[in-house]
């Protein structure tokens, strides 16, 4: 018996939780290369995928997001980028992977399509959106359940891959990574959902780039302009499991931690059930997760949201609600922490007596059409990276 749909599911009001974060999670295990962030591990080292598609699914996750971000032709074989597969090749066993998982409990697939470095050089609208349609074609092919348009910085570019992906007559999601104050060109929020759901997305958020109070409030405010212009449309949020109280508009991509120091800014456990009533009181119902997201940040999530949903994660199975499981341990110091009251007012310690609380972020102001941002097969020279080095230090 088929699932029901995703949109079947959000218009009879149920909660529908995405995954995690593949790319850093795939990163850490040692299958994804930080820099060009592309997704050859769906084809070379597929059970690494399919594990942590199972483990996002016992944590309670409804969606298998096929793990085909960045997996574009154009970005994999950007600035030297060796490209051991083609886009086609990498999509599809992303999907069968995906869809493997999926029928492994009550899921629904996912294909994703993502910006890409043509728009940042400044190609055609047509180019961009041939893009987008070759990485459709698999999607049809392996009849993937519904389409996201994810982390776009830029609500045009956001806005083509909408119009390509609408023609196939599957539900569409489209969310971008921006937080309260806009896309790269300054167009609010508000403004980019209501040309999204012009545009033909039902359901339209944030992911990535912000942490997950910043993300509400972005869609909270993409919700306002939707209903003030007489449109309908579904919400979803799938934020950083990182701390950024200091970020400006490009997120975390420009604090100096990015991306190897995050670390000290991950978010707990107990802060993802904050998180998730959070979002859920903001009417938003596709609740998940971006970069940083791990399995039991989901796990998380599910249980805040357990009475809504009437069903608890097969991972609750080992971990008692607010540290139930600590009654059993052997310390008696640790025995009194099992209780909801200390873990939802702790303030956790960093351990790192020279460390700020903040971060200057790297405001460097270049967008589409800028020079550094230009495509290029070849790998990144010598002199160019002199004059990045240079112009770091300058800052």
């Amino acid at each position: 018996m088929a699932p029901k749909g995703i949109l079947e599911r959000l218009n009879a009001g149920e909660v529908v939780i995405g995954d995690g974060g593949f790319v850093f999670a795939l990163e850490k295990r040692g299958y994804v290369k930080a820099g060009p962030w592309t997704p050859e591990a769906a084809a070379e080292d597929p059970e690494a995928v399919r594990q942590l598609h199972r483990e996002f699914l016992r944590a309670g996750s409804n969606v298998m997001q096929t793990f085909t971000f960045y997996a574009s032709d154009d970005k994999l074989e950007n600035r030297g980028n060796k490209q051991t597969y083609t886009g086609a090749q990498i999509n599809e066993a992303a999907c069968d992977l995906a869809r493997e998982v999926a029928n492994e409990g009550d899921a629904l697939v996912a294909g994703g399509v993502s910006q890409t470095p043509s728009y940042l050089s400044c190609k055609s609208e047509a180019d961009v959106k041939a893009i987008f349609k070759r990485q459709l074609d698999v999607f049809i092919k392996k009849n993937v359940d519904f389409l996201i348009a994810e982390y776009f910085e830029h609500v045009e570019e956001a806005v083509w891959a909408v119009e390509v992906l609408k023609g196939t007559g599957k539900p569409v999601a489209a969310s971008l990574c921006i937080g309260p104050e806009g896309d790269m060109h300054g167009v609010s929020p508000g403004e980019c959902a209501v040309r999204l759901v012009k545009a033909g997305a039902q359901i339209v958020g944030v992911n990535c780039h912000f942490d997950p109070l910043t993300s509400v409030e972005a869609v909270k405010m993409m919700k306002a302009a939707v209903e003030k212009a007489g449109l309908k449309a579904h919400y979803m949020v799938q934020p950083l499991a990182y701390h950024t109280p200091d970020c400006n508009c490009q997120g975390f991509i420009d604090l100096p931690e990015f991306p190897f120091g995050l670390e000290p800014r991950i978010l707990t456990r107990w802060d993802m059930h904050k998180y998730a009533r959070e979002a859920y009181n903001a009417g938003i119902r596709f609740i998940g997760g971006c970069c940083g997201f791990e399995p039991y940040h989901i796990r998380a999530v599910a249980e805040e949201l357990a009475a809504e949903r009437k069903i608890v994660p097969a991972g609750s199975e080992k971990h008692g609600m607010w540290g139930a499981g600590l009654e059993m341990h052997t310390k008696p110091w640790v025995r009194a922490r099992a209780r909801r009251d200390y873990w939802e007012n702790l303030k956790p310690a960093s351990g790192r007596p020279l460390c700020s609380s903040m971060s200057k972020p790297d405001s460097w102001g270049v967008t589409k059409g800028h020079a550094a941002l230009m495509q290029q097969k070849e790998a990144t020279t010598k002199q160019q990276l002199k004059e990045l080095f240079d112009r770091s230090k300058s800052h």
